[in-house]
């Protein structure tokens, strides 16, 4: 009887966790890399010994080793081969989280390396699955783009795959990104770079338009720790509201502009400075890189 209920229970985990026994490889443990390791510990979708992963670096290493248990390597191959799959486990992934500037490189190194069974996924912005097919001689690929609060398990991650990637490997890919936030699949790879520009670059405008409203509540008075305040508070709030109310974000600004108001006031000066023209800029700007970024 302990028996059947033990083989019930592994197919129950099996089914609710497609993670439950894969084994992940990340190669260049930075920023993102390291939240998707933590998310996925935190949420219990994997235990630390299915995770390896490589850093040059030592402290690195070192650091990422105490805070997490995870196995580290110096050498990239060494972590993708402690990755391989065997009789005990269902998958495993390799996850490229390389600046841009190093992949050519890296991609050299790991040719010949990945096992055909292994999926490997790019978080590296504007790298084409073309181009990681290619220079791996692997053809089960996907590509995603996160985003800065992934930190924190409050990001948003587009993401889409090559030809090959199995149903299995997708619902895998799937839960490994919602350990981050929301998850978008798009239909192909211009919408990553599109993404790359709106979601996974959005966070800088947000954080300029935090700065700039800071310095300016400094400028009428406040002390910066209760402008700060004021402000953080006010651009959740904003959020949560917008997200609850499911209206659009011009309804939601009439709803606040009375006429001759402040609201009425600050849209006037902010339509004469031409935010509107300047965002949009900022975005195709963004845009354009992230697929300069690709043709290297």
């Amino acid at each position: 009887m302990a028996t059947e209920t033990q083989k019930l229970t592994t197919s129950e985990s099996a089914n609710s966790n497609p993670l439950h026994a894969t084994r992940i490889a990340f190669i260049g443990v930075g920023v993102i890399g390291e939240a998707i390791a933590a998310g996925l510990l935190r949420k219990g979708l994997v235990q630390a010994d299915q995770i390896v992963g490589s850093h040059p670096r030592i402290a690195r290493r070192e650091e990422l080793y105490a805070k997490y248990g995870i196995q580290m390597f110096e050498q990239n191959r060494e972590a993708v081969m402690a990755a391989y799959p065997d009789e005990s486990h269902s998958g495993s992934m390799v996850i490229l989280g390389v600046k841009p500037q190093r992949l050519g490189k890296v991609l050299d190194d790991l040719r010949g390396s990945i096992n055909q069974n292994q999926l490997v996924v790019s978080v590296v912005a504007g790298a084409k699955i073309e181009t990681i097919t290619d220079q791996l001689s692997h053809a089960a690929v996907v590509r995603t783009m996160p985003n800065t609060p992934a930190q924190i398990g409050e990001g948003v991650t587009a993401w889409t795959t090559s030809p090959v990637v199995t149903e299995l490997q997708e619902q895998q890919v799937c839960a490994m990104l919602e350990a981050l936030g929301k998850t978008v699949r798009v239909e192909n790879e211009r919408q990553i770079d599109m993404a790359t520009a709106l979601s996974a670059t959005g966070p800088t405008y947000i954080f300029l338009v935090m700065e700039a409203l800071i310095d300016a509540g400094v400028h009428m008075g406040f002390s910066r720790h209760v402008s700060q305040e004021l402000v953080q508070q006010m651009i959740l709030g904003s959020v949560l509201f917008a997200r609850e109310s499911h209206k659009h974000p011009a309804e939601l600004r009439n709803m606040v502009t009375s006429p001759g108001g402040t609201s009425a006031e600050a849209i006037y000066q902010m339509e004469k400075g031409s935010l509107r023209t300047v965002l949009s800029k900022a975005v195709w700007a963004a845009f354009q890189k992230a697929e300069a970024l690709g043709k290297k």
